[in-house]
């Protein structure tokens, strides 16, 4: 188990809600929004071509210099893995390489929830709560809850899906989340970001764009650092293997839904959950429960062997928050 010590930092515990409660609608016009929203959030699943592109653009403290802008790409295809109707949950696989040489890393997974009453959200180093969500906030919106390759929380956010200017977009509240790898393994002045996150459909896709401050923590209080935007533009294609990424699911979506639910599990126990985070991979827990899923895909290890492990495995480095 991990000790309290790692949790001396206070930052703010509710949502940031940005907007006034969503008028009312009569029962007709909530009926067909609550449905476009559906399609909408439907409509990111998929095979694609991602652009990754991050800019740190305006510095807020004196002498800090931005790093270079960064591109990157690769082929992602997003599966729907469930839908009750007010709850959707979308999983994104990268695929990498061709041929017999194509193979697949789960990536992040983003999780769709009407109307909520709680989100689980970033609280600070190795810690996620679960903080209330107001009746009047949460009437006509959805919230966005996206957890990490392992499954455990990144961060959640609340919004209203809406068409402005022909554009069909969803813009969250401000949201607290840790550093991606990219920043974390470079040792930077910073220790968070606190964001507005953005998903907005295209012609021949769908973007998600970041609008992230990244802060430094000092004395339990952040202080912004540098301004970063970041655009992921997800292009419809499937000139790639995208059955790479069905064999991987079909082979172990069954050990993947036992780990989302003993994290699900741990988050309604302990009021949240309460984990170590290390740089290269995110929880401590991270790379074992990655190998194990490529280990039942390759048939060297039993799925009930690794669900077992992997229940073992989140309960013993989790603690109550």
């Amino acid at each position: 188990m991990i000790g309290t010590a790692l949790f001396t930092l206070v930052l703010p515990v509710g949502p940031a809600l940005a907007d006034a409660p969503v008028k009312e609608r009569g029962e007709t016009a909530e009926a067909a929004a609550f449905e476009q929203d559906r399609a909408s959030i439907l409509a990111m699943a998929g095979d694609y071509k991602v652009r990754f592109d991050m800019q740190e653009a305006t510095p807020w403290r004196e002498g800090y210099e931005p790093l270079e802008r960064k591109i990157s790409g690769g082929h992602e295809s997003v599966r729907v893995i469930e839908d009750t109707g007010t709850r959707i949950v979308l999983q994104h696989l990268l695929v990498v390489g061709t041929g017999q040489d194509a193979f697949v890393i789960k990536h992040w997974r983003q999780d769709w929830e009407y109307e909520p009453e709680r989100i689980l959200t970033y609280h600070g180093p190795n810690r996620w709560v679960w903080s209330d969500v107001p009746e009047p906030m949460r009437r006509g919106r959805w919230s966005q809850t996206v957890y990490q390759v392992d499954d455990s929380p990144r961060y959640a956010g609340l919004g209203q899906w809406e068409t402005t200017n022909g554009i069909r977009r969803w813009r969250s509240n401000w949201t607290q989340r840790p550093l991606a790898r990219r920043d974390a393994v470079r040792d930077p002045v910073y220790d968070l970001y606190t964001a507005i996150n953005r998903h907005q459909l295209t012609p021949d896709g769908w973007i998600h764009w970041q609008d992230n401050t990244k802060m430094d923590l000092v004395e339990g209080k952040s202080q912004p650092v540098v301004q970063e935007y970041v655009l992921n533009t997800y292009a419809r294609f499937d000139g790639y293997d995208t059955a790479a990424a069905d064999r991987y699911w079909a082979a172990t979506s069954d050990y993947w839904a036992a780990v989302r639910a003993q994290w699900a599990r741990i988050a309604d126990a302990n009021s949240g959950i309460a984990i170590e985070e290390e740089a290269q991979t995110g929880t401590v827990i991270s790379a074992e429960l990655l190998q194990m899923g490529d280990a039942i895909l390759a048939g060297e290890l039993d799925q009930a062997e690794a669900i077992a492990r992997a229940r073992d495995l989140i309960t013993s480095h989790t603690s109550p928050t």
